[in-house]
């Protein structure tokens, strides 16, 4: 099963992606590991990758196509796929379907108002890199890891500026695809509100697995 996953920030689709793999025996394909597979690998676009991201760039469409092209055209991948990250826009959508035509896409829905309690309360271990919320999951002291005794704090990209700057990006660029591929008829959308296991048990309804 071909499969795209759609979400905000903070939705949780990394986590769900892993639950759906040992689920569905696929793999589950994000741009960032793509990136970093190609850059290891120290191919002509990994190169190409490399000197953007090095410059602090974003890589372009064409390049982000093209390694995705490649991606899913490796063995593993031709059962099927979670593709995740990609596409972003309209036009990387478009480009997707010219090569690999998805079976369903997810839209893991969650409203803004609960992305910012999920970011804004994360904290990580600078040490280990364990994850902790101060509401959901809170260490037994506040500042130190329980795994390792490393310090905790909050990532940059959590603080609540940097999250609400990332669900405008997402509204504006990725937002538009909610309503492209449910115009295509295969859009599933699941509420990312609840637990980890009811929004598994609500997907897995959802696609009838």
């Amino acid at each position: 099963m071909k499969l795209i996953f759609l979400g905000p920030p903070g939705a949780g689709k990394g986590t769900l992606a892993a639950r759906a793999v040992a689920l569905l025996k696929v793999p589950h394909i994000s741009t960032g590991a793509i990136f970093r597979s190609a850059i290891a690998a120290q191919s002509t676009l990994g190169l190409k990758v490399k000197a953007v991201i090095d410059a602090g760039k974003l890589v372009d469409d064409a390049v982000t196509i093209e390694l995705v092209k490649e991606r899913l055209a490796q063995a593993d991948a031709q059962a099927g796929y979670i593709l995740d990250g990609f596409p972003r826009t309209i036009p990387q959508a478009e480009a997707l379907s010219a090569f690999s035509a998805a079976d369903k896409v997810v839209n893991f829905d969650i409203p803004d108002g609960a992305v910012l309690e999920r970011l804004g309360g994360r904290r990580v271990c600078r040490n280990c890199g364990v994850n902790y919320h101060i509401v959901f999951n809170k260490p037994k002291n506040e500042k130190v890891c329980d795994a390792c005794g490393g310090e905790i704090y909050t990532r940059d990209d959590d603080r609540e500026e940097a999250v609400q700057k990332r669900l405008e990006v997402y509204r504006a660029q990725t937002a538009p695809l909610i309503d492209f591929y449910r115009q295509k008829g295969i859009l599933i959308d699941v509420d990312a509100r609840p637990s980890v296991d009811e929004v598994v048990e609500n997907f897995k309804k959802a696609l009838g697995v």
